[in-house]
C-alpha cells in the first residue's frame, strides 16, 4: 500500500472520531508536511504507538521506505478519548502510547503487527471501550461546532448559551482541545480554508472561511503551514 487513505469510522463513533487512516511510504519513503487541525491521533508505527497531540504549528512526518502507518483521528473536543488526561499536556506533543495506557496499548500494537488488515477495526474498537469510560465534554462539542462559523460567537455569549460562566467553558475548551477558543477559532478558519481552496479560487476561499482578505488568509497559511497557501495547493 502507497499513499495516504482515510475512511469513516463506524456510526457510533462518528460523532467524535474524525477518521481511520493509513499512510504507506513505498519503496522511496517519503515526508509528509502535518498541519493544526485542532485534532489528535493514535498512530501505530514499526510495533508501537505513539500519540500526536493537537498542534498550534506546522511538522514534517519522516516516513520510511516501505513501512505502512495506520491511525485514528479523534475531532476536536474529543482528544482525552485518546489521551486520558488533560489535552493542553500533549500540546504540540508526540508521546508514547505504552506511558499513557501500558499494556493495554502494548497488547493492541502487537495484534496490529499481526493483523495488519485489521488495523481499522482494531482502532476503532480501542475507541469504542473508550468511550464506555469517558465519554468526552457535551458542551465543549457543541462550543466547538458553534466557532467553526466564519463569523463565531463570543465567548462569553457560548457560555452564557451552554449555562457557564466563561472562565468554566475556557477551562474545559483547553482541556478537551488543549488550547483556547481564540486558537482554536483560528485553526478551526485555517481548516476550513483549506477545503475551499482545493476548489475556489483564493479571495473567494478567504471570504468564505472568514479572512479578513486575501492577505489576511497568506499570513495565516504561512504562520500554520509554513508555506504559502499557492505552493500549499501545488498551484506554483
Amino acid at each position: 500500500m502507497t499513499g495516504y487513505r482515510e475512511w469513516a469510522p463506524e456510526a457510533a463513533l462518528r460523532a467524535f472520531v474524525s477518521c481511520v487512516w493509513t499512510h504507506g511510504a513505498g519503496a522511496a519513503g517519503g515526508n509528509q508536511l502535518v498541519v493544526p487541525d485542532g485534532c489528535a491521533d493514535l498512530i501505530w508505527r514499526d510495533g508501537r504507538f505513539e500519540i500526536a497531540g493537537p498542534d498550534t504549528g506546522p511538522w514534517t512526518s519522516a516516513l520510511e521506505p516501505g513501512r505502512n502507518l495506520f491511525g485514528i483521528r479523534v475531532r476536536p473536543g474529543a482528544a482525552p478519548l485518546l489521551l486520558g488526561v488533560p489535552a493542553a499536556e500533549a500540546r504540540n506533543l508526540h508521546l508514547d502510547g505504552t506511558e499513557l495506557w501500558g499494556d493495554r496499548l502494548r497488547a493492541l500494537a502487537e495484534r496490529i503487527g499481526a493483523e495488519p488488515d485489521r488495523a481499522g477495526a482494531l482502532l476503532e474498537g480501542f475507541a469504542r471501550q473508550r468511550l464506555t469510560e469517558r465519554e468526552p465534554d457535551r458542551a465543549v462539542g457543541i462550543a466547538v461546532t458553534a466557532l467553526d462559523r466564519p463569523r463565531p460567537p463570543s465567548v462569553a455569549g457560548l457560555a452564557a448559551r451552554l449555562g457557564l460562566s466563561e472562565r468554566q467553558l475556557r477551562r474545559r475548551i483547553v482541556d478537551a482541545v488543549g488550547y483556547g477558543p481564540s486558537t482554536l477559532v483560528g485553526v478551526l478558519r485555517f481548516q476550513r480554508a483549506i477545503r475551499l481552496g482545493r476548489r475556489a479560487p483564493l479571495a473567494r476561499a478567504a471570504a468564505e472561511a472568514g479572512y479578513a482578505d486575501q492577505a489576511h488568509l497568506g499570513r495565516e497559511f504561512r504562520r500554520l503551514s509554513g508555506v504559502t497557501p499557492r505552493r500549499y495547493f501545488g498551484q506554483s
